[in-house]
């Protein structure tokens, strides 16, 4: 998934563009799943002005692995949807967020094998920090300021937080996204939980970041250089 165009980056380039270690950010997550994978499918969602900029990248980093190239729909919702009707009947479907170059190919094959005995399988983390109920409220001056929800308990216990890739059969992703489009939708878990999918999950990784801001950009280089992933 790189349809987006990443506006809080701050960069006229789309964020899966910008380079990391001197490959772009989507290469290095494709990448990924190659090394895990090496027979893998790949299906690119890119924002449809940019498919040209894309394919000019993968020649100039000579990154010539075959994709089929999908364009993004208006929301992210409807850019899984494309690609989806891409996908075979029989297969295991990974979606992963373009902008997540850290997965390792390590949990991309763990996960891959235990889609053998479940039908959906989620990454997820702990939460380390103590959690606060608040929202964004503006004054009447136009200021934002963040408000406590009254009565809301977050238990820390019991709030994980979900990374990609996402792993579904396609019988059942595909049925799930077939559904009308929901607010309430935050990732594909949520579409497949809408249609009664069951969930299982996997501990996820504390470098799987995803990169939004240009403080995520620096974390990111911060880890290459640590791990030596170059």
């Amino acid at each position: 998934m790189a349809a987006g165009h990443g506006t809080r980056m701050g960069s006229a380039l789309p964020k899966q563009f910008i380079p990391l270690g001197g490959k772009p950010i989507l290469q290095r997550s494709i990448e990924r799943f190659v090394q895990a994978c090496s027979d893998v499918r790949v299906i690119t969602v890119l924002p449809r002005d940019f498919m040209p900029e894309w394919k000019e990248l993968c020649q100039k980093n000579n990154f010539y692995y075959p994709q089929i190239l999908v364009e993004g729909g208006i929301t992210r919702f409807h850019s899984v949807r494309n690609a989806l009707d891409k996908v075979p009947a029989g297969a295991v479907v990974a979606i992963h967020d373009g902008v997540r170059p850290m997965v390792t190919p390590e949990l991309v094959a763990k996960m891959f094998a235990r889609m053998s005995s479940c039908r959906a399988l989620i990454p997820v983390l702990p939460s380390v920090d103590s959690l606060k109920a608040v929202r964004k409220v503006v004054k009447a001056s136009g200021e934002e300021v963040l408000e406590t929800i009254p009565g809301a308990i977050l238990d820390r216990e019991t709030v994980y937080r979900a990374q990609t890739p996402q792993m579904f059969l396609s019988e059942d992703i595909k049925a799930a996204y077939g559904q009308a489009f929901d607010t309430s939708f935050t990732d594909d878990a949520s579409v497949a939980a809408k249609k009664n999918i069951p969930l299982s999950y996997i501990e996820g990784e504390r470098y799987n970041i995803k990169i939004t801001t240009p403080d995520d950009l620096d974390f990111a280089e911060a880890i290459l250089t640590l791990k030596n992933w170059r």
